[in-house]
């Protein structure tokens, strides 16, 4: 029988080595992947991998299976009736895009209470030039596709994406001004905006009253809740999901609509005030410095309440909406849109040839809306605001930089296949414009980012 020494040693010896190895995983996989997630690029590095996957998935010789993965439908069953009995496709559009959504009405909350679009006098010119960036393109889409079954993909082109723009800027590094950073950050917040405002007003279905009343009435309560002081993110998730989403869904209106009006009645202020957090933080290590050790690996009982009352604390000190997007953004990030990608970005080439890609004017309008309208609106209007002395040039931001940017901004991969999705059922015309996606998306990348490194 072994000595009750001789099993103590032995459990510290496997505890060293346990300890050794849990520090090499960490070192060498946990802590590379927890830098890796939050670096700014690496959402954009992540979507650029899934849009190459599903182009080599769709032109490879497994494309049937890949294409008629996302046609399998999923639904509810209910006393031999479906409801809610949709493909996979839609469920990703409609469903997992929610969730992106959602996250976009949270940081449009947060960027209107305290971040770039607090204070409308410093932030004039990125939103003028926002503005412009997406009236220009869609002009340029409909003076090529007025008056043709094309007509209503004007809203493809308008849209900026934020991952890839900002990933492509932050790979410039110190190259690019801190001034030029915040103004396409701000001009892709603006430019997020007017994308739901589009899809809400110009991208809906045939509205059933009905389903959108109990929507707005749910919602209605939400808001109630917030202004009552509820904090609770379960109580504001089951109204949002089970009640505003499904309605909203079932009403004929964008189901995203739903996800970005259930963002904004979320609670922006914390239960704990910042001097009440810090002053209870203080007594509470305090009291945990007091505690004598116990000269084991594991805690007291007394020393874990404090730390389950501290974390308790820093909880309710920070708002429910920073809360939810903090927690969501690394989800959407690294799950939602790389599946969304996946589902929309696959183009099949095989017997492709000129006579299908045009058509119809919905590529070259889509491209040159992007390519052309972006710049050109983002550059006019910048000038304008200037010369009018509406606002001033940041210190840093030269012309040639504004074009650069205005060329980042028309990379408008995830929201203008959003929108080409929306607008168009005629499967020609989709693989058109995501032609034309693909193609102004790849060039005013390249061309922004040769502009800005010079």
């Amino acid at each position: 029988m072994p000595s009750k020494a001789y099993l103590c040693a032995r459990n510290q010896s496997y505890q060293r080595m346990t300890g050794k190895y849990k520090r090499k995983i960490r070192r060498g996989i946990v802590l590379p992947l927890q830098q890796f997630i939050n670096r700014e690029k690496s959402a954009g590095v992540v979507l650029g991998i899934s849009i190459v996957v599903a182009l080599v998935l769709a032109n490879s010789p497994w494309s049937e299976d890949y294409f008629h993965l996302f046609e399998h439908k999923l639904g509810f069953f209910f006393d031999g009736e479906t409801y809610l009995y949709h493909s996979l496709h839609h469920w990703i559009n409609d469903g997992l895009m929610s969730m992106f959504f959602f996250v976009v009405g949270l940081e449009l909350k947060r960027e209107f209470i305290g971040g770039e679009l607090s204070d409308p006098r410093n932030t004039v010119l990125p939103i003028g030039a926002a503005v412009a960036g997406m009236l220009v393109p869609a002009l340029i889409y409909t003076l090529l596709n007025g008056g043709t079954p094309a007509a209503g993909g004007w809203g493809i082109p308008m849209a900026t994406d934020i991952a890839f723009s900002l990933a492509i800027i932050y790979l410039l590094g110190d190259r690019v001004p801190l001034a030029a950073k915040v103004f396409l950050t701000t001009l892709a917040i603006v430019d997020d905006l007017g994308a739901v405002v589009v899809i809400a007003l110009f991208y809906t279905s045939e509205i059933s009253l009905i389903n959108l009343a109990v929507g707005v009435i749910i919602l209605l309560v939400m808001w109630g809740a917030n202004k009552m002081g509820v904090k609770n993110v379960l109580f504001y998730g089951l109204l949002g999901i089970g009640g505003v989403w499904v309605a909203f869904l079932m009403s004929g209106i964008h189901a995203t609509i739903a996800a970005v009006l259930a963002a904004f009645v979320i609670p922006a202020d914390a239960r704990l005030s910042e001097a009440n957090y810090l002053s209870r933080a203080a007594r509470h290590l305090r009291r945990f410095g007091r505690m004598q050790p116990n000269g084991i690996s594991t805690l007291a009982h007394e020393q874990l309440e404090v730390i389950a009352r501290m974390k308790s604390d820093t909880r309710d000190a920070i708002p429910p909406s920073q809360r939810l997007e903090h927690a969501m953004h690394p989800f959407v990030s690294f799950v939602v849109m790389p599946i969304f990608a996946l589902a929309n970005a696959g183009v099949s080439f095989a017997g492709l040839d000129a006579s299908l890609v045009f058509s119809t004017n919905v590529a070259l309008g889509v491209a040159l809306g992007l390519l052309l309208g972006k710049p050109l609106g983002i550059l006019l209007s910048t000038w304008v605001l200037v010369r009018l002395g509406a606002a001033p040039l940041p210190e840093g931001l030269t012309w040639r930089r504004v074009v650069g940017l205005g060329f980042l901004a028309s990379i408008g991969f995830t929201m203008s296949m959003f929108i080409s999705t929306l607008a168009f059922t005629d499967d020609t015309m989709l693989l058109q414009a995501k032609l034309g996606i693909f193609g102004a998306s790849i060039l005013g990348g390249a061309i922004g980012y040769r502009l800005l490194k010079r």
